[in-house]
C-alpha cells in the first residue's frame, strides 16, 4: 500500500496484494517525523504573568513558578521535549526584564540559545526571530515547533507523539501544523480551531488523523465559543509546527505588522528588526489569516496554566475539589485553591476562594475575580504590588487537607 497526495489531501491506495486500507496506527506511523530528524523548538517565555500575582514578579516570573509540580513551568516545558528535541536544539525567547532569572533557571540550555528581545512586541516578532536563527544554523527546511512555557501536560509520551505527527506533516508539505485539544467546557480565553476535510481518507480525525483547518478564532466571546464548540471546534494548544522557511514566507505574505521588517532581520542583531515591527500575536497575526493550516488532534492531558483557576484542573485535588500547595486545611469547604508558603491556611465553610500567603503578604479573592488582576494591580501601591515570595519558588510546609 502507498500513500498518494491528492488535491484535497492524502488518500490511502491499496497495493497489488490487496492488503486493504492500512489501520490507523500504520497510517500514523507513515506520517510521523523520523526519530532521527533534527527538530528544533522555540519556547516562548516572555512576560511576568501578572495573573499569578502576588507570586509572579520580575525576579520570579510565572514561567519559574512551581505551580503544578516540583519543577518550574519552564523547566517542565523544556524537559518534556526530550529526547525528541534535546536542550541544545531549544531556543528560549524572553524579554530583557526577566532574562537574568530565566537564564539562571535553565542551565541545560546553551547560552547562545537564549534570545532576549530588545523590547516585547508580541509573539509574531519573537517567532520570526527564532525561525530566522534556526534557518541560519540548521537550514530553512528544518522542522520547528513553537510552544508556550506555561502549558500543563499530563502524558509527555503522548505529547511527543503528537509533535512527531505534526512535524511529519510539516516536513513534507508547505503547511503550518497545530495540535488541537477536544474541549471540556466553554472556554473563551482559548483559541479555537475548526477542523475541515480530513487530510488522509483512511485516517479520520476520530482516530487521531489530521485535518485541514476551516478557520482559526483567537479568544472568542462566550457566545461565539459556545457556537464553535457545537460546530466541533478544538482548543488551540499553543503549539505550532512548521519548516523555518515556510513560516518566514507565511509571515511575509500574511502578517503585515512584521513583513515590512523581515528584510532587515539579522538573527545575530535584531535591533533594527524590532524597531520596525508592530506588536501582534502569532495567533491573530498569522493563524487567523493563514489558509494552509493543519490540525492534529492530541490527547495528552493538556491545560493552559493561565490563571489561578486553572490550578483546579492541573493540580491534584481532594475529594471536595480543593487544590493546595503548602500547609492547608479545608473544613466544610469546596473548590478552593490555596498557595501557602510561609503560614498555615485554614478555610471553613467557604467555596471557590483563592488564598495566597507568602512572605509579607496574604491575598484573598474569589477564583472568578482572580481571572484578571490587572485592575487590582493598577490600584495597589507599588510597595505592596511588588511583594516577593521565597527566593527559590518553593513551599516550606507540606499540604495537609482534611
Amino acid at each position: 500500500m502507498t500513500l498518494e497526495t491528492t488535491s484535497s489531501g492524502f488518500t490511502a491506495t491499496p497495493s497489488d496484494s490487496a492488503v486493504g486500507v492500512l489501520p490507523a496506527e500504520q497510517l500514523a506511523e507513515a506520517h510521523l517525523l523520523s526519530a532521527d530528524a533534527s527538530m528544533w523548538a522555540i519556547v516562548l517565555a516572555g512576560g511576568i504573568g501578572s495573573r499569578f500575582w502576588p507570586l509572579s514578579t520580575p525576579e520570579r516570573p510565572k514561567q519559574l513558578l512551581r505551580l503544578i509540580g516540583s519543577q518550574p513551568l519552564l523547566t517542565q516545558s523544556i524537559e518534556r521535549l526530550h529526547p525528541l528535541i534535546p536542550a541544545e536544539r531549544v531556543l528560549v525567547l524572553t524579554s530583557a526584564d526577566i532574562a537574568p532569572a530565566i537564564r539562571a533557571a535553565i542551565p541545560m540550555v546553551p547560552e547562545r540559545n537564549m534570545l532576549v528581545e530588545p523590547r516585547p512586541l508580541g509573539t509574531s516578532a519573537a517567532v520570526a526571530w527564532g525561525a530566522a536563527e534556526i534557518a541560519r544554523r540548521a537550514g530553512p527546511d528544518t522542522v520547528v515547533c513553537a510552544i508556550h512555557a506555561d502549558l500543563a501536560v499530563a502524558f509527555p509520551d503522548a505529547f511527543r507523539y503528537s509533535l512527531r505527527l505534526a512535524g511529519g506533516l510539516a516536513a513534507h508539505h508547505d503547511v503550518l501544523a497545530t495540535i488541537g485539544i477536544k474541549p471540556r467546557r466553554v472556554e473563551p480565553s482559548f483559541g479555537h480551531v475548526v477542523p475541515g476535510a480530513a487530510l488522509i481518507d483512511a485516517f479520520p480525525p476520530s482516530e487521531g488523523g489530521p485535518s485541514m483547518v476551516d478557520r482559526f478564532v483567537e479568544k472568542p466571546d462566550v457566545m461565539h465559543a459556545t457556537e464553535l464548540a457545537a460546530a466541533g471546534a478544538l482548543w488551540y494548544s499553543g503549539v505550532v509546527v512548521w519548516r523555518a522557511g515556510v513560516l518566514l514566507n507565511a509571515l511575509q505574505e500574511h502578517t503585515h505588522e512584521v513583513a515590512g521588517a523581515l528584510d532587515v532581520l539579522n538573527p545575530s542583531d535584531p535591533t533594527e528588526f524590532f524597531s520596525r515591527v508592530r506588536p501582534i500575536s502569532i495567533e491573530r497575526g498569522l493563524l487567523e489569516r493563514y489558509s494552509s493550516l493543519v490540525v492534529v488532534p492530541g490527547e495528552f492531558g493538556w491545560d493552559d496554566v493561565g490563571t489561578w483557576a486553572s490550578l483546579k484542573r492541573a493540580r491534584e485535588l481532594d475529594d471536595h475539589g480543593n487544590g493546595a500547595v503548602g500547609d492547608a486545611h479545608f473544613l466544610d469547604s469546596a473548590g478552593n485553591v490555596v498557595h501557602a508558603e510561609t503560614a498555615s491556611v485554614v478555610l471553613m465553610g467557604v467555596d471557590g476562594l483563592l488564598v495566597v500567603t507568602i512572605d509579607g503578604i496574604t491575598f484573598v479573592t474569589t477564583l472568578d475575580e482572580a481571572a484578571d488582576l490587572r485592575g487590582l494591580l493598577d490600584r495597589l501601591p507599588a510597595d505592596v504590588r511588588m511583594q516577593h515570595a521565597s527566593p527559590d519558588g518553593g513551599v516550606r510546609r507540606p499540604q495537609r487537607p482534611i
